[in-house]
Protein backbone atom coordinates (compact mmCIF):
# COMPACT_ATOMS: atom_id res chain seq x y z
CA UNK A 1 0.00 0.00 0.00
CA UNK A 2 1.00 3.37 -0.98
CA UNK A 3 1.72 5.55 2.27
CA UNK A 4 1.19 9.57 1.50
CA UNK A 5 4.08 11.80 4.06
CA UNK A 6 3.66 15.04 4.99
CA UNK A 7 7.30 17.34 5.16
CA UNK A 8 7.59 19.39 7.70
CA UNK A 9 8.18 22.10 5.28
CA UNK A 10 4.28 21.20 4.36
CA UNK A 11 3.63 22.54 8.01
CA UNK A 12 5.84 25.73 7.86
CA UNK A 13 4.32 26.66 5.12
CA UNK A 14 0.54 26.29 5.78
CA UNK A 15 1.74 28.11 9.45
CA UNK A 16 3.04 31.41 7.36
CA UNK A 17 -0.34 31.64 5.66
CA UNK A 18 -1.93 31.07 8.45
CA UNK A 19 0.01 34.15 10.63
CA UNK A 20 -0.34 36.35 7.39
CA UNK A 21 -4.24 36.30 7.28
CA UNK A 22 -5.41 39.79 8.77
CA UNK A 23 -6.98 39.23 12.03
CA UNK A 24 -10.25 40.48 12.49
CA UNK A 25 -10.84 43.61 14.11
CA UNK A 26 -12.44 43.57 17.80
CA UNK A 27 -15.75 45.32 17.99
CA UNK A 28 -15.43 48.62 18.94
CA UNK A 29 -18.16 48.94 22.22
CA UNK A 30 -20.63 51.39 22.16
CA UNK A 31 -22.39 53.26 25.65
CA UNK A 32 -24.80 55.08 25.90
CA UNK A 33 -24.89 57.96 28.28
CA UNK A 34 -28.05 59.30 29.88
CA UNK A 35 -27.50 62.58 32.40
CA UNK A 36 -29.62 63.48 35.16
CA UNK A 37 -28.49 65.84 36.80
CA UNK A 38 -31.13 67.80 38.33
CA UNK A 39 -34.63 67.20 40.69
CA UNK A 40 -36.39 63.90 39.64
CA UNK A 41 -39.75 64.86 37.93
CA UNK A 42 -41.39 64.39 35.05
CA UNK A 43 -38.65 65.96 33.05
CA UNK A 44 -35.91 63.73 34.14
CA UNK A 45 -38.63 60.72 33.65
CA UNK A 46 -38.69 61.53 29.94
CA UNK A 47 -34.75 62.09 29.67
CA UNK A 48 -34.80 58.65 30.92
CA UNK A 49 -37.26 56.94 29.01
CA UNK A 50 -36.39 58.62 25.80
CA UNK A 51 -32.70 57.72 26.25
CA UNK A 52 -33.62 53.77 27.06
CA UNK A 53 -35.61 53.83 23.82
CA UNK A 54 -33.00 55.44 21.55
CA UNK A 55 -30.24 53.23 23.39
CA UNK A 56 -32.30 49.80 22.78
CA UNK A 57 -33.37 50.94 19.27
CA UNK A 58 -29.83 51.43 18.48
CA UNK A 59 -28.58 47.83 20.37
CA UNK A 60 -25.70 49.40 22.58
CA UNK A 61 -23.81 47.45 25.24
CA UNK A 62 -24.42 49.36 27.76
CA UNK A 63 -26.49 52.36 29.46
CA UNK A 64 -24.88 54.07 32.05
CA UNK A 65 -26.85 56.83 33.48
CA UNK A 66 -24.72 59.74 35.07
CA UNK A 67 -26.90 60.49 37.87
CA UNK A 68 -26.69 63.55 40.33
CA UNK A 69 -29.76 64.62 42.15
CA UNK A 70 -31.27 65.29 45.87
CA UNK A 71 -34.39 63.49 45.25
CA UNK A 72 -38.02 64.41 43.98
CA UNK A 73 -41.28 62.87 42.91
CA UNK A 74 -41.92 59.32 44.78
CA UNK A 75 -44.34 58.80 42.23
CA UNK A 76 -42.09 59.92 39.37
CA UNK A 77 -38.87 58.01 40.51
CA UNK A 78 -40.96 54.72 40.94
CA UNK A 79 -42.38 54.44 37.42
CA UNK A 80 -38.26 55.48 36.35
CA UNK A 81 -37.25 52.28 38.68
CA UNK A 82 -39.62 50.32 36.72
CA UNK A 83 -38.07 51.51 33.60
CA UNK A 84 -34.57 50.82 34.58
CA UNK A 85 -35.31 47.37 36.34
CA UNK A 86 -36.90 46.12 33.09
CA UNK A 87 -34.80 47.39 30.68
CA UNK A 88 -33.80 44.36 27.94
CA UNK A 89 -30.19 46.38 27.63
CA UNK A 90 -28.09 46.66 31.11
CA UNK A 91 -28.12 49.73 32.61
CA UNK A 92 -25.26 50.95 35.17
CA UNK A 93 -25.60 54.00 37.18
CA UNK A 94 -22.47 56.32 38.50
CA UNK A 95 -23.07 58.64 41.19
CA UNK A 96 -21.52 62.01 40.64
CA UNK A 97 -22.19 63.41 43.92
CA UNK A 98 -25.66 62.69 44.75
CA UNK A 99 -28.25 60.46 45.25
CA UNK A 100 -30.57 60.99 47.58
CA UNK A 101 -34.10 60.32 48.37
CA UNK A 102 -35.54 59.74 45.03
CA UNK A 103 -32.07 59.39 43.49
CA UNK A 104 -31.28 55.71 45.71
CA UNK A 105 -34.27 54.10 44.44
CA UNK A 106 -33.03 55.05 41.04
CA UNK A 107 -29.78 53.98 41.59
CA UNK A 108 -30.58 50.67 43.59
CA UNK A 109 -32.55 49.42 40.89
CA UNK A 110 -29.30 49.79 38.32
CA UNK A 111 -27.34 46.37 37.86
CA UNK A 112 -24.14 47.92 38.80
CA UNK A 113 -23.42 51.15 41.15
CA UNK A 114 -20.31 53.33 40.90
CA UNK A 115 -19.68 56.22 42.95
CA UNK A 116 -17.31 59.06 42.80
CA UNK A 117 -15.33 59.53 46.25
CA UNK A 118 -17.10 61.96 48.67
CA UNK A 119 -20.46 60.65 46.96
CA UNK A 120 -23.51 59.62 49.21
CA UNK A 121 -26.51 57.39 48.52
CA UNK A 122 -29.81 57.08 50.57
CA UNK A 123 -32.17 59.02 53.15
CA UNK A 124 -34.90 57.91 51.05
CA UNK A 125 -37.51 58.67 53.79
CA UNK A 126 -40.71 60.34 51.72
CA UNK A 127 -41.46 64.04 52.74
CA UNK A 128 -43.56 67.10 52.11
CA UNK A 129 -43.16 70.22 50.44
CA UNK A 130 -41.96 71.50 53.76
CA UNK A 131 -39.30 68.82 54.25
CA UNK A 132 -41.58 67.04 56.93
CA UNK A 133 -41.55 63.75 56.79
CA UNK A 134 -45.42 61.94 55.73
CA UNK A 135 -47.49 59.66 57.28
CA UNK A 136 -46.47 55.95 57.87
CA UNK A 137 -48.42 54.73 55.10
CA UNK A 138 -46.26 56.80 52.81
CA UNK A 139 -43.65 55.71 54.35
CA UNK A 140 -44.85 51.93 53.94
CA UNK A 141 -45.06 51.97 50.75
CA UNK A 142 -41.82 53.62 49.95
CA UNK A 143 -40.36 50.43 52.39
CA UNK A 144 -41.86 48.36 50.03
CA UNK A 145 -40.77 49.63 47.08
CA UNK A 146 -36.98 50.12 47.91
CA UNK A 147 -36.79 46.56 49.63
CA UNK A 148 -37.98 45.06 46.46
CA UNK A 149 -35.56 46.73 44.21
CA UNK A 150 -32.87 45.91 46.31
CA UNK A 151 -34.32 42.00 46.23
CA UNK A 152 -35.07 42.21 42.31
CA UNK A 153 -30.81 42.26 42.08
CA UNK A 154 -30.93 38.46 43.36
CA UNK A 155 -28.28 36.74 45.20
CA UNK A 156 -24.60 35.37 45.52
CA UNK A 157 -23.84 31.84 45.90
CA UNK A 158 -20.59 31.79 48.07
CA UNK A 159 -18.03 29.10 48.99
CA UNK A 160 -16.15 29.03 51.71
CA UNK A 161 -14.19 25.96 52.54
CA UNK A 162 -16.91 23.58 52.81
CA UNK A 163 -19.49 26.13 53.73
CA UNK A 164 -21.95 27.27 51.19
CA UNK A 165 -23.45 30.90 51.65
CA UNK A 166 -25.89 32.32 49.71
CA UNK A 167 -26.05 35.95 50.43
CA UNK A 168 -28.72 38.87 49.14
CA UNK A 169 -26.60 40.99 45.93
CA UNK A 170 -27.94 44.13 47.61
CA UNK A 171 -29.59 43.34 51.23
CA UNK A 172 -33.06 44.40 51.49
CA UNK A 173 -32.91 45.17 55.21
CA UNK A 174 -29.99 48.14 54.22
CA UNK A 175 -32.37 49.47 51.17
CA UNK A 176 -35.27 49.81 54.43
CA UNK A 177 -32.96 51.31 56.71
CA UNK A 178 -32.54 54.32 53.95
CA UNK A 179 -36.16 55.04 54.48
CA UNK A 180 -37.24 53.89 58.39
CA UNK A 181 -35.03 55.17 61.06
CA UNK A 182 -36.98 52.53 62.95
CA UNK A 183 -34.64 49.86 60.95
CA UNK A 184 -31.73 48.42 63.07
CA UNK A 185 -28.90 47.23 61.33
CA UNK A 186 -25.86 45.77 64.04
CA UNK A 187 -22.64 47.38 63.44
CA UNK A 188 -23.98 49.68 60.45
CA UNK A 189 -27.35 51.78 62.19
CA UNK A 190 -29.29 52.57 65.08
CA UNK A 191 -32.39 52.90 66.03
CA UNK A 192 -34.13 56.63 65.21
CA UNK A 193 -31.16 57.18 62.56
CA UNK A 194 -31.81 56.99 58.68
CA UNK A 195 -29.39 55.53 56.41
CA UNK A 196 -27.06 57.55 54.21
CA UNK A 197 -23.79 56.10 52.80
CA UNK A 198 -20.92 57.15 52.02
CA UNK A 199 -18.82 55.85 48.67
CA UNK A 200 -16.26 54.19 50.66
CA UNK A 201 -19.72 52.74 53.40
CA UNK A 202 -21.44 51.88 49.91
CA UNK A 203 -18.85 49.95 48.67
CA UNK A 204 -18.52 47.86 52.33
CA UNK A 205 -21.96 46.97 52.79
CA UNK A 206 -22.47 46.24 48.63
CA UNK A 207 -24.60 48.75 47.57
CA UNK A 208 -20.96 50.27 45.73
CA UNK A 209 -19.71 48.03 42.96
CA UNK A 210 -16.96 50.37 42.40
CA UNK A 211 -15.42 53.59 43.18
CA UNK A 212 -14.51 56.02 40.38
CA UNK A 213 -13.49 59.59 38.90
CA UNK A 214 -15.13 59.75 35.86
CA UNK A 215 -17.16 58.25 33.16
CA UNK A 216 -14.70 56.86 31.20
CA UNK A 217 -12.67 55.18 34.34
CA UNK A 218 -16.07 53.57 34.52
CA UNK A 219 -16.22 52.26 31.02
CA UNK A 220 -12.73 51.04 30.84
CA UNK A 221 -11.72 50.05 34.29
CA UNK A 222 -15.21 48.37 35.51
CA UNK A 223 -17.13 48.20 32.48
CA UNK A 224 -14.44 46.25 30.70
CA UNK A 225 -14.34 48.02 27.59
CA UNK A 226 -10.98 49.55 26.59
CA UNK A 227 -12.24 50.70 23.12
CA UNK A 228 -16.12 52.40 23.05
CA UNK A 229 -18.03 54.97 21.56
CA UNK A 230 -20.25 57.02 24.09
CA UNK A 231 -23.46 58.31 22.86
CA UNK A 232 -24.96 60.61 25.43
CA UNK A 233 -28.47 61.42 25.56
CA UNK A 234 -29.43 65.20 24.20
CA UNK A 235 -32.92 66.41 25.74
CA UNK A 236 -34.66 68.59 22.90
CA UNK A 237 -36.72 71.62 24.19
CA UNK A 238 -40.01 69.57 23.60
CA UNK A 239 -39.16 67.40 26.87
CA UNK A 240 -38.19 70.52 28.60
CA UNK A 241 -41.76 72.26 28.14
CA UNK A 242 -43.85 68.63 28.41
CA UNK A 243 -42.05 68.42 31.68
CA UNK A 244 -43.01 71.85 32.77
CA UNK A 245 -46.67 71.68 31.51
CA UNK A 246 -46.72 68.07 33.71
CA UNK A 247 -45.38 69.65 37.02
CA UNK A 248 -48.08 69.31 39.76
CA UNK A 249 -47.65 72.68 40.43
CA UNK A 250 -48.29 74.33 37.03
CA UNK A 251 -51.15 71.42 36.74
CA UNK A 252 -52.86 72.72 39.73
CA UNK A 253 -52.45 76.25 38.28
CA UNK A 254 -54.40 75.04 34.99
CA UNK A 255 -57.34 73.25 37.01
CA UNK A 256 -57.46 76.45 38.85
CA UNK A 257 -58.02 78.58 35.63
CA UNK A 258 -60.37 75.35 34.11
CA UNK A 259 -62.81 75.65 37.07
CA UNK A 260 -62.54 79.13 37.17
CA UNK A 261 -63.43 80.00 33.85
CA UNK A 262 -66.13 77.58 33.96
CA UNK A 263 -68.13 79.27 36.81
CA UNK A 264 -67.64 83.05 35.25
CA UNK A 265 -68.62 81.71 31.84
CA UNK A 266 -71.58 80.24 33.52
CA UNK A 267 -72.23 83.76 35.27
CA UNK A 268 -71.83 85.94 32.44
CA UNK A 269 -73.58 86.57 29.13
CA UNK A 270 -71.83 85.37 26.06
CA UNK A 271 -68.55 83.51 25.31
CA UNK A 272 -65.26 85.01 26.15
CA UNK A 273 -62.74 85.30 27.76
CA UNK A 274 -63.55 83.18 30.39
CA UNK A 275 -64.40 80.63 28.03
CA UNK A 276 -60.96 81.07 25.87
CA UNK A 277 -58.81 80.78 29.31
CA UNK A 278 -60.41 77.39 30.48
CA UNK A 279 -60.30 76.04 26.97
CA UNK A 280 -56.33 76.93 26.37
CA UNK A 281 -55.80 75.79 30.09
CA UNK A 282 -57.70 72.11 29.00
CA UNK A 283 -55.69 71.93 26.32
CA UNK A 284 -52.20 72.70 28.18
CA UNK A 285 -53.22 70.05 30.82
CA UNK A 286 -54.27 67.21 28.28
CA UNK A 287 -52.02 67.48 25.53
CA UNK A 288 -49.05 66.60 26.98
CA UNK A 289 -50.23 64.06 28.75
CA UNK A 290 -51.96 62.22 26.29
CA UNK A 291 -48.58 62.72 24.51
CA UNK A 292 -47.23 60.81 27.03
CA UNK A 293 -49.62 58.14 26.80
CA UNK A 294 -51.13 59.14 30.50
CA UNK A 295 -54.21 60.29 29.18
CA UNK A 296 -56.83 58.47 27.63
CA UNK A 297 -58.82 59.34 25.11
CA UNK A 298 -62.10 57.78 27.20
CA UNK A 299 -60.36 59.92 30.03
CA UNK A 300 -60.84 63.35 28.31
CA UNK A 301 -64.44 62.46 27.30
CA UNK A 302 -65.27 61.92 31.26
CA UNK A 303 -63.83 65.35 31.59
CA UNK A 304 -65.97 66.59 29.05
CA UNK A 305 -68.95 65.04 29.95
CA UNK A 306 -69.02 66.73 33.02
CA UNK A 307 -68.71 69.92 31.68
CA UNK A 308 -71.81 68.91 29.42
CA UNK A 309 -73.76 67.60 32.31
CA UNK A 310 -73.19 71.02 34.55
CA UNK A 311 -74.34 72.79 31.68
CA UNK A 312 -77.42 70.72 31.13
CA UNK A 313 -77.88 71.26 34.91
CA UNK A 314 -78.27 75.15 34.70
CA UNK A 315 -79.61 75.89 31.60
CA UNK A 316 -82.44 72.73 30.93
CA UNK A 317 -82.91 71.07 34.23
CA UNK A 318 -84.46 73.51 37.20
CA UNK A 319 -82.45 73.11 40.30
CA UNK A 320 -79.21 71.31 41.32
CA UNK A 321 -79.30 67.52 41.53
CA UNK A 322 -78.27 64.29 40.18
CA UNK A 323 -76.70 66.19 37.04
CA UNK A 324 -75.16 68.69 38.50
CA UNK A 325 -73.52 66.45 40.76
CA UNK A 326 -72.18 63.71 38.28
CA UNK A 327 -71.01 66.56 36.51
CA UNK A 328 -68.81 68.11 39.25
CA UNK A 329 -67.68 64.27 39.64
CA UNK A 330 -66.92 63.80 36.33
CA UNK A 331 -64.63 66.69 35.85
CA UNK A 332 -62.79 66.03 39.05
CA UNK A 333 -62.55 62.29 37.91
CA UNK A 334 -61.49 62.95 34.47
CA UNK A 335 -58.31 65.49 35.61
CA UNK A 336 -57.49 62.84 38.33
CA UNK A 337 -57.62 59.23 36.12
CA UNK A 338 -55.48 61.77 33.13
CA UNK A 339 -52.97 61.58 35.89
CA UNK A 340 -52.39 58.14 36.40
CA UNK A 341 -50.14 55.75 34.44
CA UNK A 342 -53.31 53.10 33.69
CA UNK A 343 -53.50 50.80 30.79
CA UNK A 344 -57.39 51.26 29.58
CA UNK A 345 -59.49 50.63 32.23
CA UNK A 346 -57.32 48.58 34.41
CA UNK A 347 -55.93 49.73 37.45
CA UNK A 348 -53.22 47.79 39.02
CA UNK A 349 -50.60 49.03 37.90
CA UNK A 350 -51.22 52.82 39.41
CA UNK A 351 -49.00 52.93 43.05
CA UNK A 352 -50.47 54.56 45.88
CA UNK A 353 -47.81 57.45 45.75
CA UNK A 354 -48.87 57.79 42.32
CA UNK A 355 -52.39 58.60 42.83
CA UNK A 356 -52.08 60.60 46.01
CA UNK A 357 -49.95 62.92 43.95
CA UNK A 358 -52.88 62.69 41.05
CA UNK A 359 -55.64 63.31 43.87
CA UNK A 360 -53.56 66.44 45.82
CA UNK A 361 -52.75 67.97 42.35
CA UNK A 362 -56.41 68.01 41.38
CA UNK A 363 -57.43 69.26 44.97
CA UNK A 364 -54.80 71.75 45.25
CA UNK A 365 -56.55 73.00 42.01
CA UNK A 366 -60.08 73.09 42.86
CA UNK A 367 -58.22 74.82 47.00
CA UNK A 368 -57.22 78.00 44.63
CA UNK A 369 -59.64 77.82 42.03
CA UNK A 370 -62.33 78.28 44.99
CA UNK A 371 -60.35 80.97 46.67
CA UNK A 372 -60.10 82.64 43.24
CA UNK A 373 -63.76 82.46 42.82
CA UNK A 374 -65.17 84.53 46.20
CA UNK A 375 -61.99 86.75 45.33
CA UNK A 376 -62.50 87.51 41.93
CA UNK A 377 -66.57 87.20 42.52
CA UNK A 378 -66.34 90.34 45.55
CA UNK A 379 -64.47 92.15 42.74
CA UNK A 380 -67.30 92.01 40.35
CA UNK A 381 -69.01 96.18 39.80
CA UNK A 382 -66.30 97.42 41.21
CA UNK A 383 -65.56 100.46 39.53
CA UNK A 384 -62.01 99.72 39.63
CA UNK A 385 -62.30 95.72 39.41
CA UNK A 386 -60.78 93.86 36.06
CA UNK A 387 -64.44 92.32 35.82
CA UNK A 388 -66.53 96.28 36.28
CA UNK A 389 -68.03 95.53 32.74
CA UNK A 390 -69.82 92.49 33.29
CA UNK A 391 -72.25 93.55 35.37
CA UNK A 392 -74.13 96.67 36.61
CA UNK A 393 -72.48 99.31 38.88
CA UNK A 394 -75.58 101.27 39.50
CA UNK A 395 -76.61 100.95 42.83
CA UNK A 396 -80.47 99.67 41.71
CA UNK A 397 -81.67 99.95 45.91
CA UNK A 398 -80.75 103.64 45.66
CA UNK A 399 -81.60 104.47 42.31
CA UNK A 400 -84.60 102.28 41.78
CA UNK A 401 -87.72 102.49 45.20
CA UNK A 402 -89.00 99.63 46.09
CA UNK A 403 -92.00 100.37 45.17
CA UNK A 404 -90.66 100.97 41.41
CA UNK A 405 -89.76 97.15 41.35
CA UNK A 406 -93.10 95.89 43.33
CA UNK A 407 -95.05 97.76 39.81
CA UNK A 408 -92.73 95.30 37.62
CA UNK A 409 -94.37 92.78 38.87
CA UNK A 410 -96.34 91.01 35.90
CA UNK A 411 -95.01 93.46 33.30
CA UNK A 412 -93.17 92.31 30.17
CA UNK A 413 -90.44 92.80 28.50
CA UNK A 414 -87.60 91.42 26.63
CA UNK A 415 -83.97 90.16 27.39
CA UNK A 416 -81.37 92.36 26.66
CA UNK A 417 -78.78 89.46 27.06
CA UNK A 418 -78.20 86.18 27.07
CA UNK A 419 -79.66 84.93 30.68
CA UNK A 420 -78.03 81.90 31.68
CA UNK A 421 -79.29 82.43 34.13
CA UNK A 422 -78.38 85.93 35.00
CA UNK A 423 -78.02 89.10 32.31
CA UNK A 424 -80.12 92.03 31.77
CA UNK A 425 -83.67 92.48 30.59
CA UNK A 426 -85.57 95.76 28.93
CA UNK A 427 -88.84 96.35 31.22
CA UNK A 428 -90.80 99.62 29.92
CA UNK A 429 -87.54 100.63 28.29
CA UNK A 430 -85.26 100.55 30.97
CA UNK A 431 -82.88 98.08 31.68
CA UNK A 432 -82.36 95.53 35.08
CA UNK A 433 -80.74 92.84 36.33
CA UNK A 434 -82.68 89.80 35.38
CA UNK A 435 -82.67 86.07 36.89
CA UNK A 436 -84.46 83.39 34.45
CA UNK A 437 -86.52 81.44 36.50
CA UNK A 438 -86.98 79.01 33.56
CA UNK A 439 -83.37 77.73 32.38
CA UNK A 440 -81.58 79.33 29.23
CA UNK A 441 -83.23 82.38 27.78
CA UNK A 442 -81.91 83.74 24.33
CA UNK A 443 -81.49 87.36 23.87
CA UNK A 444 -85.02 89.42 22.31
CA UNK A 445 -86.90 86.56 23.95
CA UNK A 446 -90.32 87.81 25.81
CA UNK A 447 -89.99 87.50 29.55
CA UNK A 448 -92.23 88.09 32.41
CA UNK A 449 -91.57 89.60 35.91
CA UNK A 450 -92.73 87.38 37.84
CA UNK A 451 -91.18 88.62 41.56
CA UNK A 452 -88.08 90.67 42.72
CA UNK A 453 -85.13 90.08 45.40
CA UNK A 454 -82.23 92.04 45.88
CA UNK A 455 -82.38 94.83 43.13
CA UNK A 456 -82.79 91.88 40.87
CA UNK A 457 -86.12 91.28 38.80
CA UNK A 458 -86.72 87.32 38.33
CA UNK A 459 -88.41 86.59 34.82
CA UNK A 460 -89.48 83.94 33.15
CA UNK A 461 -90.31 82.78 28.91
CA UNK A 462 -93.75 83.76 27.99
CA UNK A 463 -95.44 81.23 26.12
CA UNK A 464 -97.22 82.21 23.19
Amino acid sequence: MYKFKLSKHYFLGIFLIMVSLPLKAEKQAVVYEIGIKKEIDNTTRLYLRNGLDEANSLSVDAILIHLNTYGGLVDVADSMRTAILYNPIPVYVFIDNNAASAGALISIAAKKIYMRKGANIGAATVVNQTGEAMPDKYQSYMRSMIRSTAEAQGKDTIVQGRDTLIKWIRDPAIAEAMVDDRVVIPDLIDSGKVLTFTAEEALKWGYCDGIAESVDEVITRYLGYSDYELIGYEPSWLDDVKGFLMNPIFQSLLILIIIGGIYFELQTPGIGFPSAAAIIAAILYFAPLYIDGLAENWEILVFFAGIILIAAEIFVIPGFGVAGISGIIFILGGLTISLLNNTGFNFENVTIPEFGQATLTVLMGLGLSFILMLWLSSKIGSKRGIFRKIALTTDLEKAISTPVLIELIGKEGTAATVLRPSGKVWIDNEMYDGVSESGFIDKGTPVKVIRFENAQVYVQTIRR
